[in-house]
């Protein structure tokens, strides 16, 4: 697993760690997120950008919907170690995701090239450390259980694109990184975070790339606006990188 220079990267992870015991969420401001990938090692980013323009259709969708294209991928991860696992299939209850769940979904495979990618490693890396700071000692497991989604939204002039189809909701993971990739084309695609009890305590647009969200999955909710094209005549799309941990 790479190593950051702690001396340039201490201060923004506090930051983070700081707001999200907190808040139990931060923003990630894209510049803020671009430094510390770059202290863990990310390179090349645009041919991991350009990734998103090969997934495959997710054919799942209970409402019918076909604007969601994603590929899957799951690794553990150690203090120094991430090891991809062996493809397997995405699985939520309907506890926690009432469109989609309660079935095994099997996904297009993350791309090995991508899977192995400086700005993978970079950012499992850094979800790692974020999530083994902010979970107490007793409670830290020796092997995170990471997923890994590549998702792209797409909208057209008869069709608003859902990022969030669930509608408000929690993964059933401890943690969850959302991180921006690139948006083409699109208006609105709010984040908004609520507490437990559904009242709203934030919300923020991601806008430009690796801007980013991290969440405490167990205390906050959390959910994305449809997006529409702002010009119907042309591609429409919304990309992001999402990572949820969970002890093994």
């Amino acid at each position: 697993m790479t190593k950051p220079d702690e001396d340039l990267t201490r201060a923004a992870l506090n930051r983070i760690e700081t707001t999200t015991r907190d808040r139990f969420f931060a923003h990630i401001p894209a510049g803020q997120m671009e430094a510390l990938l770059v202290s863990y090692g990310m390179t090349d980013w645009e041919n991991f950008a350009a990734s998103w323009q090969r997934l495959g259709m997710d054919v799942y969708m209970a409402d019918g919907g076909r604007y969601r294209r994603r590929r899957h991928a799951t690794f553990a991860l150690a203090d120094n170690s991430i090891v991809r696992k062996k493809h397997q299939p995405h699985y939520q209850s309907r506890d926690y995701n009432t469109l989609n769940g309660g079935i095994e979904r099997w996904f297009d495979p993350i791309e090995k090239r991508i899977g192995e990618h400086p700005v993978m490693k970079a950012v499992l890396s850094l979800v790692n450390r974020l999530a083994t700071d902010l979970t107490p000692e007793a409670e830290q497991p020796e092997t995170w259980h990471a997923e890994v989604h590549q998702f792209r939204i797409e909208a057209g002039r008869e069709m608003n694109g859902q990022p969030t189809p669930e509608g408000l909701h929690r993964d059933g993971v401890d943690w969850v990184l959302v991180m921006m990739v690139q948006r083409e084309n699109v208006g609105n695609g709010t984040t908004s975070i609520h507490d437990l009890q559904g009242n709203e305590v934030g919300s923020f647009t991601l806008t430009g790339p690796m801007d980013a969200a991290f969440v405490n999955d167990h205390m906050v909710y959390h959910g994305v606006t449809p997006i529409q094209p702002i010009d119907p005549d042309q591609p429409a799309f919304r990309d992001v990188l999402v990572v949820t941990l969970r002890h093994q």
